[in-house]
């Protein structure tokens, strides 16, 4: 099948590779403009184009894809179909219509609409996440959906571990709909939740909320975004991994203590034990060596 790619993401560099291994290779990736990146904030491309360049398919990085000359680059190519997974701007009309399209959403739709789904699945708790192939519409992941299939989140999940499972199920699920294309049914409206982008706020562990909260808000962020606390001074820690510390003579909620070369982060009814930190411009280290560290400084 002739396709198109829309994908910028380390997500989308995934089910990019499996399809260029099927019958449906993409002959066009379309991804954005590169970006400062980095501390040094050095212009760089996204995953996406580095990864179209190593399969060497033709590339276009478009200000829009909704621009006259992004749709140009699409028409020329004459596509059967155009691929869309975790692009990261939305396509509108004329282009929305143009073509039959198929968009990967790493949720079992309608639950975890948005640009979020792996992390907000995660801090909420769920036992069963997926990947859903749907239509796109002008509404945000409200179309309707051709496959879906679930995978199950454990309870050592971070955002890492279960996006990499879901990548290879995305792949393969959008490869076995450009196979059989199967009907499109729409989505039910009941069990609508919305996943909304992480902001700043999302980062911080908050400690008027409880130790499981918590914990599954450093699982959901982190390695890509990370979480913080704040320190007296108003420094942040990172957090990097943590679990809930159950049973323990917690401190007070936003209070640190340290017991056998273990940390611990006071907390709403509880508390939560600190395994790998990371203080500000520092690198991350479990809470033993970060204990020596802070015992070792003067004062």
């Amino acid at each position: 099948m002739r396709t198109v790619y829309l994908g910028t993401s380390p997500f989308a560099v995934a089910v990019l590779e499996r399809l260029a291994e099927s019958d449906h290779k993409p002959l066009l990736v379309v991804t954005r403009p590169d970006r400062p990146r980095g501390r040094g904030r050095k212009l760089s491309p996204p995953p996406a184009a580095d990864e179209a360049r190593r399969l060497g398919i033709e590339l276009v990085q478009p200000d829009s894809v909704n621009s006259d000359e992004a749709r140009a680059r699409i028409d020329a190519v004459d596509p059967e179909a155009v691929l869309i997974c975790a692009f990261g701007a939305l396509i509108k009309e004329p282009l929305l219509s143009a073509y039959p399209m198929y968009n990967v959403h790493p949720s079992l739709l309608p639950r975890w609409r948005g640009a979020a789904p792996i992390e907000r699945a995660i801090e909420a708790g769920d036992r069963e996440t997926g990947v859903s192939i749907m239509r796109p519409v002008a509404e945000m992941d409200a179309g309707p959906v051709c496959l879906q299939r679930g995978e199950p989140i454990l309870d050592d999940d971070d955002f890492g571990t279960l996006s990499a499972r879901l990548e290879g199920l995305a792949g393969e699920l959008l490869v076995e709909a450009l196979d059989r294309k199967p009907p499109f049914v729409e989505q039910p409206s009941e069990g609508v939740t919305i996943a909304d982008k992480i902001g700043p706020d999302d980062r911080r562990l908050d400690p008027s909320l409880p130790a499981d909260v918590l914990e599954r808000r450093v699982r959901a962020l982190n390695p890509h975004v990370g979480t913080w606390l704040e320190l007296d001074g108003g420094e942040r820690l990172g957090v990097r991994r943590a679990a809930v510390a159950p049973g323990l003579d917690a401190p007070d909620p936003g209070e640190l203590a340290a017991a056998d070369g273990r940390l611990f982060y006071g907390c709403n009814g509880g508390a939560l034990e600190l395994l790998t930190v990371q203080p500000a411009g520092g690198r991350a280290m479990d809470a033993a060596a970060y204990l020596r560290g802070r015992a070792s400084q003067p004062g």
